[in-house]
C-alpha cells in the first residue's frame, strides 16, 4: 500500500495519518466545507472537498469517497470510527472498486453489526449471555410473555444500534407496553430498523471491553481489557487499561471468550468485544464493535502496539508478528474524552470558538485532537474536541498525571467536560475502584462543580494576596491596593 484515503475527520483522521506517515504511506483527506481549515486536511498529502457540512452530504457519501479514491490512485481506505466505519455495504463497495478496505469483511460486519445475530454467533462457543429473548420481539403480547419470564427490571434494546438509542429500562409489567413502543420508535428513527429484544437488567454493572486483532491467516489475539464504566447517556467519558477489578483468571477467561467471538465470524483487523461485569464478577457478552474504538490509545499505551499500523499490515495480508504469549501489560493508562459540553447543564453540547487552546505537555501525556486555537466547534458533528491520555507505572501515577494534565489544559470559548473528568478522578469511588456505570447517578450533581469552582477561586485569591503581602514594596503595595478592588477568578478548569 502506497496511498491511503482516510474516510473520516478530526482527531481520528489525523491520528491515522500519523501512523501512515511513519510507515512511508501517503495519505488523502476527504473533507466537508466546515472542515476546510482543519489540521487533518493540512496534514494530508492530498485533500478533496466532498460536500457541504452535514455528514449526509459529505462524510456519509460512500460512492463519492470511492470515486475520489479511484481518481487519486488510492490503494486502501481507512474508515476510522463512526460515519461509514461499520457500514457493510460501503466495505463491499470499496472491495468491488478494487480498493483494500482497512477493516473486517462485510460478512463479519453483518453478523456482528446486529446484536441478535452477534448473540447467535457467540452462543455457538458457549459464551455467557445475559438472560433474555432469543430473537427480535415481534409483538407487544410476545414481549410481555418474555418480560415476565425474564423478570424485572429489564432492558428493551435496539437490535441495530448502540449509544443508548432505542434502549429503555422497564421496572414493572404495567409500563412495558409504553416503553416498548418508545424503544421501537427511537430505534426506527435512529437506525431505520425498529427491531428490539429483551435482556435482564444487570444491577450495578461495569462495562469491560476486550481489544482483539485477527489476521487473514486465522490468527486472533486479545490485547487485554479496557474499563469503560464512567459514562453519560450510555456513552463513555473516561476509560482506563487495565481494569482495576479484574483478576488474572477473569481477564484470561474474558480474553479467550473475545477470541472465540472473533473466530465465530472469521474476524480480520482490529475489533472490540464488549462485556458486562456484574457485582459478583460474572461477565456476559454484550456486543462486538467491528472497528477501531475511540479509546484504543489506552491499549496502545499498556502494550506498546500501534493498532492502526497493525490494521494496515493485516489489510496488506501480513501475518501477525506476535502471539498471545508475547503480549504483556505494562503500567496503567487513562483516557478522558474532552467534549464541548456543559456538565453543569446535563452535558448539553456547546458551540463556539476556541479562543484559548493550550495542550498539556510532559512525560506520559498524549493528546489526540483535531483542533487549533481560534477554530470553531462545528454544530454538525460529535462535540469531542480531544482525547487526553496519560500513562504511569501504576494506576495511582496515571491518575495523578491526568489531574495535572487537566489542570494544564487551557480551553476558553466553550464549556468542556474537563472539570467533570477532574471531579471523577478525585472522587473516592473512582480512586478505590468501587464504581460502575451508574457513577453519575450515584455520585454527581452539577452543583458539585459549581461549588468546587468557587472554592478554588477563593483559594487562588487568598494565595495570590499572601504572595503580594509577603513581598511588600512600594510598587507591590500599589498592586495590592489595585488587586484588592478586583475580583479574583480561577481559570484552571475553563
Amino acid at each position: 500500500m502506497n496511498k491511503i484515503l482516510v474516510a473520516n475527520r478530526g482527531e481520528i483522521a489525523l491520528r491515522i495519518m500519523r501512523s501512515c506517515h511513519e510507515m512511508g504511506i501517503k495519505t488523502v483527506a476527504v473533507f466537508s466545507e466546515a472542515d476546510r481549515n482543519a489540521p487533518f486536511v493540512k496534514y494530508a498529502n492530498e485533500a478533496v472537498c466532498i460536500g457541504p457540512p452535514p455528514s449526509s452530504q459529505s462524510y456519509l457519501l460512500g460512492d463519492k469517497i470511492i470515486e475520489v479514491a479511484k481518481n487519486l490512485g488510492v490503494d486502501g481506505i481507512h474508515p476510522g470510527y463512526g460515519f461509514l466505519s461499520e457500514n457493510a455495504d460501503f466495505a463491499a463497495a470499496v472491495k468491488k472498486a478494487g480498493i483494500i478496505f482497512i477493516g473486517p469483511s462485510p460478512e463479519a460486519m453483518n453478523i456482528m453489526g446486529d446484536k441478535l445475530s452477534a448473540k447467535a454467533a457467540a452462543k455457538k462457543y458457549n459464551i455467557p449471555m445475559v438472560p433474555g429473548s432469543d430473537g427480535a420481539i415481534t409483538s407487544i403480547e410476545e414481549g410481555k410473555k418474555t418480560a415476565l419470564s425474564t423478570g424485572f427490571p429489564l432492558l428493551i434494546k435496539a437490535s441495530a444500534g448502540g449509544g443508548g438509542k432505542g434502549m429503555r429500562i422497564v421496572e414493572h409489567i404495567e409500563e412495558f407496553e409504553e416503553q416498548m413502543k418508545l424503544a421501537v420508535s427511537e430505534a426506527t428513527s435512529a437506525f431505520g430498523d425498529g427491531s428490539v429484544f429483551i435482556e435482564r437488567y444487570v444491577a450495578g454493572p461495569r462495562h469491560i471491553e476486550i481489544q482483539i486483532l485477527g489476521d487473514s491467516h486465522g490468527n486472533i489475539v486479545y490485547l487485554f481489557e479496557r474499563e469503560c464504566s464512567i459514562q453519560r447517556r450510555h456513552q463513555k467519558v473516561i476509560e482506563e487499561a487495565p481494569s482495576s477489578v479484574l483478576t488474572p483468571e477473569i481477564r484470561k477467561a474474558m480474553g479467550e471468550c473475545a477470541v472465540n467471538v472473533g473466530q465465530a465470524c472469521n474476524y480480520e483487523g482490529a475489533g472490540t468485544v464488549e462485556f458486562l461485569l456484574d457485582e459478583n464478577k460474572k461477565f456476559y457478552f454484550l456486543e462486538m464493535n467491528t472497528r477501531l474504538q475511540v479509546e484504543h490509545p489506552v491499549t496502545e499505551m499498556i502494550t506498546g502496539i500501534d493498532l492502526v499500523k497493525e490494521q494496515i499490515k493485516i489489510a496488506r495480508g501480513e501475518m501477525l508478528s506476535f502471539n498471545q504469549n508475547d503480549l504483556k501489560i505494562n503500567g496503567h493508562s487513562i483516557e478522558i474524552r474532552v467534549y464541548a459540553e456543559d456538565p453543569t447543564n446535563n452535558f448539553l453540547p456547546d458551540i463556539g470558538k476556541l479562543t484559548t487552546y493550550k495542550r498539556p505537555q510532559g512525560l506520559g501525556i498524549r493528546v489526540d485532537d483535531g483542533f487549533e486555537e481560534d477554530m470553531d466547534i462545528p454544530i454538525y458533528y460529535d462535540p469531542m474536541i480531544a482525547k487526553l491520555i496519560t500513562f504511569g507505572k501504576n494506576r495511582e501515577e496515571a491518575i495523578n498525571r491526568m489531574i495535572r494534565a487537566i489542570d494544564d489544559y487551557h480551553i476558553t470559548g466553550v464549556e468542556t467536560t474537563l472539570s467533570f473528568c477532574r471531579f471523577v478522578l478525585k472522587h473516592n469511588a473512582f480512586i478505590s475502584g468501587n464504581f460502575d456505570t451508574h457513577f453519575i447517578k450515584n455520585h454527581f450533581s452539577p452543583e458539585m462543580l459549581t461549588t468546587e469552582s468557587k472554592e478554588e477561586a477563593i483559594i487562588a485569591a487568598l494565595f495570590g494576596a499572601k504572595l503580594i503581602n509577603d513581598k511588600k514594596t512600594p510598587e507591590n503595595n500599589q498592586l495590592l491596593e489595585i488587586t484588592g478592588k478586583s475580583k479574583w477568578k480561577s481559570n484552571r478548569l475553563m
